[in-house]
């Protein structure tokens, strides 16, 4: 009987610091802006299945699949809402995801071959580039209807709009240009010529400079955005991947698969600064909200890259999954989290110790990611 009451003892023993140790655990996974009400969640889309995987940030682990239609991409939150915008290439459409419903609450159809979904800053509309039809479309995020339209030349990749939100910008594929429309109407405002093959458009903080990655030329395009002309195409190791500006707009950030590394352009002087070489196939980027990490996904070795700003420096490598490509951070910045395309699971990196919490279960082939604090 002593023997009985020593053993029950030991297991309540037991249990209770499992127990403990379990709620430490989530307490030190927990990110700081996470209460009791709030859920933090990235949304995966899953190129192969039609699909957005749901992934639970807190619990660490998928707690819904949403179909949205083939081939989704091009993940964006709406300023200030609770909504996930993506598109359908092979669909033709705009989706968007009710957070708190976690459910579909619009398609809306924008022509053929949509890539990605541009936000005004105050999230009260929406711009997507159909490449299929050589349209650009402007949506009204409230009512989810498209308001106009506009012709741009072939191939149209992306649209991007300006930090002061009066231009959008389109990369015109088959064509070579940058074109501008005004944002409220879309009227054209002038087209000029750049290197071979436009794809993605970053822009300055004070909207002044627009720097154009060019697929087929290994160049990045410099464009006075004020005085609408071509100032420089700036070549490169490579084919630019991913581009990422500092917050300051003093440097941009260009992954080169083909050269294992980064070009780094000043942007004061239009001019490649620096190169890097940093891994096996750099290929997608995320920069820290302080400006201090840059984080690149290297998708040939299945691991991230942290290398920090100021002093250059290549931290050790973080192992994640196969062929990872898309990252973001929470808006704590204390996650950091990563799509891996061939092994269909989404790695989560702690990123102040610099190490992997877990891989979550996602979809097929996952291309695009959005991480909703709500």
């Amino acid at each position: 009987m002593k023997r009985l009451r020593l053993n029950n003892r030991l297991l309540f023993l037991a249990t209770a610091l499992a127990a403990l140790a379990a709620y430490q655990i989530a307490r030190e996974f927990r990110p700081s802006l996470v209460g009791p009400n709030v859920r933090l969640r990235a949304y995966v889309s899953n190129a192969g299945d039609g699909s957005v995987s749901v992934v639970d940030l807190v619990a660490l682990a998928t707690v819904a699949t949403i179909p949205v239609g083939p081939a989704p991409s091009g993940l964006r939150q709406r300023p200030t809402q609770k909504e996930i915008w993506g598109v359908s290439t092979e669909g033709g459409y705009v989706w968007v995801i009710d957070a708190v419903a976690g459910n579909v609450s619009a398609r809306i159809p924008v022509g053929g071959a949509p890539f990605a979904v541009e936000f005004s800053p105050d999230g009260r509309r929406a711009y997507v580039a159909a490449s299929g039809a050589n349209t650009l479309v402007a949506i009204d995020a409230t009512t989810k209807q498209v308001v106009t339209r506009a012709r741009t030349g072939r191939r149209p990749w992306l649209a991007r709009i300006t930090p002061d939100g009066r231009t959008v910008l389109v990369a015109s594929r088959d064509d070579s240009t940058l074109q501008l429309f005004d944002a409220a109407t879309l009227a054209p405002l002038g087209t000029i010529g750049v290197a071979q093959h436009p794809e993605h458009i970053v822009v300055l903080p004070d909207s002044s400079v627009a720097f154009v990655s060019a697929a087929d030329a290994n160049q990045v395009s410099v464009v006075d955005l004020r005085q609408r002309v071509l100032l420089t195409n700036l070549a490169l190791g490579g084919t630019p991947a991913d581009m990422v500006l500092k917050p300051d707009g003093g440097e941009l950030y260009i992954t080169v698969p083909e050269s294992h590394g980064i070009e780094i352009i000043k942007t004061s002087t239009a001019e490649v600064a620096e190169s890097m070489l940093v891994g096996l196939a750099p290929t997608e980027a995320m920069l820290d909200p302080t400006a201090a990490q840059l984080y690149l996904s290297d998708s040939a070795a299945g691991r991230v890259l942290p290398i920090a700003i100021n002093s250059r420096l290549v931290r050790p490598p973080i192992a994640v999954g196969h062929q990872p490509g898309a990252c973001r951070l929470d808006p704590s910045g204390e996650l950091l989290v990563v799509a891996n395309r061939d092994s269909n699971d989404l790695a989560i990196i702690r990123v102040r110790t610099a190490s992997l919490l877990t891989m979550v279960p996602v979809g097929s082939r996952p291309s695009d990611l959005a991480v909703l604090l709500f």
